[in-house]
Order: structure tokens, then sequence, then C-alpha cells
């Protein structure tokens, strides 16, 4: 068995080939959650000229040094206007939020500060200079990198790139990974099922998980116990960026795939890896396509696809893979000493989710229950042979946050 860091830096070498995928053109308005293939540039100033930041009187500073100040009033300025003439001495525009500066002046006192009648206007409080006025190009100028490559796009990433002036990105196309579930044991959700026979998750949990992280699922069915079918339906992985098997991966007679496929050029990089849940994980190549082979156990496959799956898409759309800070809970009850495996237990926070959150691990951890990890809130992360803990003690997590996209 080799260790879980060793297993994913195999699997992500054995992506380099392909990584990052290929890029693509996208409305703006289809960009969320998608990855930047190029940076976006500004294509304007952003605001294009001095801008007023406040309701008010546009002025000299000069003017309003001492106050009280009485001014002559020459116009007035909305926003989406300009002013045609310059302002002199004495003199003042009524001025709105967002509306361009008058040529002569340089400040902006506010409408609280100041009492109109008629063409006269009363400045009681005086401003200095600049005051409420936003300078051309304080938000960005043309040609200034807004968003770099390589970047997942949040709600305010779609925003900045409207601001620029971008109708369109150029993003990485979504990563076709290809789903295959194997075992006569397993029927889909809704079909009949035989006095032997379990409804299958792993291939709907997956679709779902790949969608998350920003790839394409293709659904190949399940393939049954027998090599001719396998081969067939495997063949459907044609053309994929990565095939991504359930079942059938550990050492046994009824467990196909390896020698099933091998006709078809299958090559093997590892088969096994010192974890729990996830044991029978292989990884190799059937011909050009990657393969990903999870196990068949729900959980198992699930946390397997967290922990090497996701980092392998991330990969593949090229987003930067440094390690994310660790983060860390407080046990809420004792743990036994670890065996050679690494071990991902399924727990639940308790009182505050505050750095000082306490963390439960639910009583029974066996691979096959999907209920405790669906109200799992992270996964305890126990390094091989970790000695016992009690509770109190520091553990490594990883949240469960469902891959939610922030704004």
């Amino acid at each position: 068995m080799i260790s879980v860091e060793d297993a994913l830096g195999r699997i992500l070498a054995g992506l380099a080939d392909r990584a990052p995928v290929a890029a693509e053109d996208i409305l703006l308005s289809d960009g969320l959650g998608r990855v930047l293939a190029e940076d976006v540039c500004a294509r304007v100033t952003q605001p294009p000229a001095a801008m007023s930041a406040m309701d008010g009187w546009a002025v000299r500073a000069d003017d309003v040094a001492r106050v009280p100040a009485t001014l002559t009033r020459i116009g007035a300025v909305p926003a989406g206007q300009h002013f045609d003439g310059t302002v002199g001495p004495g003199q003042t525009v009524r001025i709105f939020t967002g509306a361009p500066l008058p040529a002569g002046t340089d400040t902006i006192v506010i409408q609280e500060d100041a009492d109109q009648d008629g063409d006269r206007v009363t400045v009681r409080e005086g401003a200095p200079r600049g005051t409420y006025v936003r300078p051309a190009g304080l938000d960005f100028t043309a040609g200034a990198v807004g968003i770099k490559a390589g970047r997942r796009l949040t709600a305010r990433d779609i925003g900045l790139a409207a601001a620029m002036n971008h109708p369109w990105l150029r993003v990485r196309r979504r990563p076709r990974v290809a789903i295959l579930a194997t075992g006569d044991e397993i029927v889909r959700p809704g079909d009949p099922i035989g006095p032997n026979q379990i409804v299958s998750s792993n291939a709907l949990a997956l679709s779902a998980l790949i969608t998350a992280v920003g790839g394409d699922p293709i659904m190949l069915g399940i393939a049954p116990d027998e090599s001719a079918a396998l081969r067939r339906m495997a063949a459907g992985a044609q053309g994929a960026d990565l095939l991504v098997t359930t079942g059938g991966a550990s050492v046994g007679e009824h467990d196909l795939v390896r020698s099933g496929l091998a006709p078809d050029g299958l090559e093997l990089d590892f088969w096994s890896i010192a974890m729990r849940p996830g044991k029978p994980l292989m990884f190799g190549r059937l011909g050009t396509v990657p393969l990903l082979g999870l196990p068949g156990n729900p959980v198992s496959s699930l946390v397997c696809a967290l922990v090497f799956l996701k980092p392998a898409l991330e990969t593949l759309l090229g987003l930067a893979r440094a390690r994310e800070p660790r983060q860390t809970a407080v046990l809420a009850s004792d743990l036994k000493a670890n065996d050679r495996r690494q071990d991902y237990l399924r727990a639940r926070f308790e009182g505050d989710a505050g750095d000082g959150r306490r963390v439960a691990p639910f009583a029974k951890q066996d691979s096959s229950m999907l209920s405790p990890l669906a109200q799992a809130d992270c996964l305890i992360v126990r390094p091989p042979n970790a000695p016992a803990l009690a509770a109190g003690s520091a553990v490594e997590i990883i949240p469960l946050g469902g891959f939610a996209l922030p704004i």
C-alpha cells in the first residue's frame, strides 16, 4: 500500500500531459464558477473622469476656505450629463452623485452644509480640496489587469469584469469525466431491485461532485460483472479527460476492472492505498484516457472523490494546487490509537463554529453508511499510527461545505 500523499502526487503527475484543458469563449453571464483561462484587463478607465461622490455643490476649495461663503449658482449637472462651461472664482454648480466635476472645480460641498436662495448659495461648512471627489481611474485604468488567469470566478469577479466592459470571457472548458459503475449487485434508482441487489448511489453522487467542482460528467451506466460488457461500456470513455469507475477495484475474483480491461491496454500505476475508507483505489490509463478506480462502498467512493478526484479536476482546470491551510478542531470525545492506514472519520460540529469548535465523530464509521456522511460537517483526519487522543485534543479536519461557490 502507498500513502495518501504519494497516491495524490502520482495521480496529479499522471494528468500533467493534459492539464490544463483547452480554453473556450463564453458569455459573461455564464461565467460564475468557471475558471479563467486568460487575464481580464480593463477596456475602460473607471471612473472615466473626476466624479462627485455626493449630492451637493461643485466648488473651488479656495472659495470656501473661509465660511460662511456666498457663491453664485451658474448651473446644475445630474449624473449622466456634464457641465459645458468653466466655473470661475465665486461660482458654483449644483451636482449630483456620479456626475463629472465641472471644469474649474476641485471639491464637493455636501448639500447639508449649504443653503440656497435663488442663485445665491451660502456655504456654512468648508471642505478641503478633493473632498467627496472620486478621481479618474480611482477603481481601475484602461489596460490594468483586474482578474488573473487561473481563478475560479465568483459573483464579485463577474461584476468587476462587467465594469471593465467585457461581454465575453475566455475560460477553461469543463473537463469531461466519464463515470462507469460496476457490479451485478447494483441497480439504478427506481429500477426493479432483485433479492440480492441494492440501489446504486455512487455514480449520481460523483456526477454531482464533478459538476460542483466544474467538470462535465458523462454517465456510462452500470457494467455487469462480465468482461465483454465491461469493455464495451468502458469504450464510451474515449475522448473523455478522465474515466472514473466505482467498484471492481479490490482484489477478488469478482472484481473485474483490472482483468477485464487489460486486453484494451489498461496500464496501472497503483491499486492499493493506506487509507480508510478507500483502500481499494487504483489509478492508471485505459489507452490514452487516465482512469481513476474508486471503491464500491458509497462512503469510500465519496471520501476518495474528495481527496483525489476533486484535486484531479482542479488540476485539469488549471487551478493552483497550493496546499490549503489546515483547519483544526477540538475533540468532543476520546479517540483510540490509529493503525497504519490514514483514517477519515465522519464527524459533526458541536457548539461554537469559531476557532475553538468541537467535533464529535460518529460512533459508527462503516463505509457502506451514507446517512452519517450526509449528516457530517467534516472529516477528522487521523494520520497513520496516530496515538490515542483524549477529549479536548486538537485534530485536523476537512470541512464538508458542499462546494458552494462564494460570492
